[in-house]
């Protein structure tokens, strides 16, 4: 794109963001994008003009964040990629984790001198609700990848800017890791840009999906030896929870991610204790639980409820708010074909329309009870054997 182009671009686009700004009429409606974006600016009350408070994190936070991500795995070949380009001399590669905060930056020594003065460095947020308009927190909003030139940029003095985003995911899981970002000055822009980002993240995502297969791969060799003459059920899976290797079990290729010192439920092993191995969990029926059958009773009276777990040896009682309560009872009561998030939100509160309050509560029932819960449907799982305490019911 010759730069003639970009420039009066850059110009028309200025003329759009006052218009709309102000509250004027625009010579022509801004990319739909980039209108919802502003629209969001402007509800939230942000400075166009820049003024907007920058929020930074400590670096020990900042830190805690690399270790804790996934792109920490994928950072070098990020660089090796988009850094190596003909037009790095230009402009600065910016990864960030889900929430927009910037965990690595790199690049041109010029334009990094320039995003230190917009607060664009490592551990600055860069979430829409902070700095208005931008390709990495537009990312986040819109979950899709977003280039802005110039003036799309909802702030003034990130109009000298292009920006270039793209969210990373998880390919196990789908879950969102972050936002790789290129930016440069807005006149440097080249066409290809965007694809060669888009490029770069999915040979990342297919790399991380590697990383774990080998990595699996590897506890499984590992735990499989170890395992080897052992005659009890046992389960071996990642600290994602992840299935590495069965023995004596059923199981799908991912579980909850084990806690030390709580019981998993798994088909054909009964309750489980996990034990950590490196890069993993191995988990088995320790001799304090037993049998694979669970029976579990809820008992209600007016004042309290109660859930109580029997596996044979070792029974424990759980204590439950009066919705818990009555989210088991609907459990139960279902039987094994079990209830929809819609049913039981029908159930709860006389409508289909808080599936999404449903799948929370059940959710955090389930990190009570372990899973003892299967999900889609909500019914107990495998080997779970469910019944009311009628005397207390009745005494209620």
């Amino acid at each position: 794109m010759p730069q003639l182009d970009l420039a009066h671009l850059a110009r028309d686009l200025s003329r759009i963001h006052d218009a709309v700004i102000t509250g004027g009429s625009p010579p022509e409606q801004p990319r739909a994008l980039v209108a919802r974006s502003w629209e969001r600016m402007l509800r939230l009350g942000l400075d166009p003009s820049g003024g907007n408070r920058r929020v930074l994190s400590a670096e020990a936070d900042v830190e805690s964040r690399r270790r804790g991500s996934k792109l920490r795995l994928i950072i070098d070949e990020l660089k090796a990629i988009l850094l190596r380009m003909p037009d790095a001399a230009t402009f600065i590669l910016v990864v960030t984790d889900a929430e927009g905060v910037i965990l690595w930056r790199d690049g041109a020594s010029a334009a990094q001198r320039q995003a230190d003065s917009l607060g664009f460095v490592e551990g600055a947020h860069w979430s829409e609700s902070v700095v208005g308009t931008n390709a990495i927190g537009t990312a986040l909003a819109e979950e899709a990848p977003v280039q802005l030139f110039s003036a799309e940029h909802f702030e003034t003095s990130q109009h000298p800017w292009y920006c270039s985003a793209v969210p990373v995911h998880d390919p196990c899981d789908g879950r969102l890791l972050g936002v790789v970002d290129i930016s440069g000055p807005a006149l440097t822009l080249h066409p290809a840009v965007q694809s060669l980002v888009t490029t770069a993240v999915r040979l990342a995502e297919a790399r991380l999906s590697l990383n774990q297969q080998e990595q699996l791969s590897s506890l499984r060799n590992r735990m499989s030896t170890v395992l080897n003459g052992s005659r009890g059920p046992a389960l071996v899976v990642d600290d994602d929870g992840w299935v590495a290797y069965r023995q004596g079990v059923q199981s799908q290729d991912r579980i909850e991610v084990p806690v030390p010192d709580r019981t998993i439920l798994i088909p054909g092993a009964g309750l489980c204790v996990p034990e950590k191995v490196t890069g993993g969990w191995l988990l088995r029926p320790s001799a304090d639980i037993g049998s694979q059958q669970v029976s579990v009773v809820l008992r209600q009276t007016a004042r309290s409820a109660v859930l109580e777990i029997d596996s044979s040896t070792d029974p424990f009682v759980v204590p439950l708010t009066p919705r818990r309560a009555q989210i088991l009872a609907a459990i139960t009561s279902a039987g094994p074909a079990g209830i929809s998030a819609g049913d039981l939100s029908l159930k709860l509160y006389g409508d289909a329309d808080h599936q999404v309050t449903v799948r929370a509560e059940v959710s955090r029932l389930r990190r009570s009870i372990g899973a003892l819960l299967a999900t889609q449907p909500y019914r107990w799982a495998e080997g779970v054997s469910a019944r009311f305490d009628e005397t207390a019911s009745a005494s209620s």
